[in-house]
């Protein structure tokens, strides 16, 4: 329902625009209404009223009289009663006094409507969790992401926990363990030791988490702000909110090499992790980055070898123009990569300024 002012307003822009040369339909489009709403508003020459909060609208007939909302309302403040809710009241109405007020969603919104309706009991009130930050990378070491997953033991029930860290911009498996027990304190040590070997200390960096207790720890989120690494969490039970560090878990397990039956102790999964990694990161051609190795893209080489892949393609086809029926493969670098890309606001991390020596 948009007010008189406001059509007022309205008009007079549109008005205006029209003077100036611009189509009705072009105009009224801008301000988000149809050709047809402008003529209805201006007809017989003037401004038309909205007329709709002036008409007397009847009361329903099964409506409740204050009467009969006063009675819910005096029944709920029963002693005996008030601790109960709505459903349970209109049993024992029953029961005891053979007689019906009104129904249990009727008694819920008498209670909403008077402000009554409150949560109750030791348990925690529900919580709606705001989808996270989505972050865009445009280099290495922009955003990274980590995760843990267990690996089958020697015997059932016993595991041990791998520790994964990933840029989400190239692929590559920056930092991984094999621990005996999960803990904040293996975490920080698999992000020590990517903070090193990539050199990061002091550049914007993104760390993309689940809500798990290893990746919350109080020391470890100091360590992270000690090191200027903003975190990042998933919402709580919410598997897609991490969906890179998930995908590299699931090629690890499908690997067809993987022990299923477990491993005999932790150096042989330490040493079975190992080859993984070195194969992933220098063998898999990942078909996210347009079929180039993860280490490839992290070094900055990928361009090149996909010019190349293009002047291949280009000229194969150009040799038997009958075969294609279409444009060659898109090899075109995939410039920048998104975790969680469903939210309208994004923060697009970019690589640092390299500093003068």
């Amino acid at each position: 329902m948009i007010s008189t002012p406001d059509r007022r307003h309205a008009i007079a822009l549109i008005d205006n625009a029209r003077a100036q040369g611009a189509r009705l339909a072009a105009a009224c489009r801008e301000l988000g209404i149809s050709a047809r709403t402008y003529q209805r508003w201006t007809r017989d020459g003037g401004l038309r009223e909205d007329q709709r909060p002036l008409v007397e609208r009847p009361i329903p007939a099964n409506a409740l009289t204050p009467i009969e909302e006063q009675e819910i309302l005096d029944t709920c403040h029963r002693p005996d009663y008030a601790h109960l809710p709505p459903e349970q009241i209109v049993v024992r109405l029953f029961d005891e006094e053979a007689r019906y007020l009104a129904s249990s969603s009727t008694f819920y919104r008498v209670l909403h409507k008077h402000k009554e309706v409150i949560h109750r009991g030791r348990a925690k009130l529900p919580k709606r969790h705001a989808r996270p930050t989505t972050y865009q990378a445009t280099a290495p070491n922009c955003v990274w992401t980590w995760d843990a997953t267990w690996l089958g033991g020697p015997i059932k029930g016993e595991y041990y926990y791998l520790v994964m860290m990933l840029d989400i911009y190239s692929r590559k498996i920056i930092s991984w363990e094999v621990f005996l027990a999960e803990s904040a304190h293996n975490s920080r040590t698999v992000l020590e030791r990517a903070v090193l070997a990539e050199q990061v200390v002091d550049q914007p960096l993104v760390l993309h988490a689940d809500n798990g207790s290893p990746f919350k720890g109080a020391t470890l989120l100091e360590k992270l702000h000690e090191l200027g690494i903003t975190p990042s969490f998933s919402r709580p039970r919410v598997s897609n909110d991490n969906p890179y560090s998930e995908s590299l878990f699931r090629t690890c397990k499908y690997r067809p090499c993987y022990p299923t039956n477990g491993f005999a102790h932790v150096d042989a999964a330490r040493e079975w992790v190992a080859g993984f990694v070195q194969w992933y990161n220098h063998e898999h051609r990942h078909s996210g980055i347009r079929l180039v190795t993860p280490a490839q893209r992290h070094a900055r080489l990928d361009t090149e070898i996909l010019i190349k892949r293009d002047q291949i393609n280009r000229a194969a086809r150009n040799a038997n123009p009958a075969r294609w029926s279409g444009h060659t493969r898109n090899w075109t670098p995939v410039k920048t990569v998104s975790l969680n890309p469903e939210r309208e606001l994004s923060v697009t991390v970019n690589e640092p300024e390299k500093k003068a020596a």
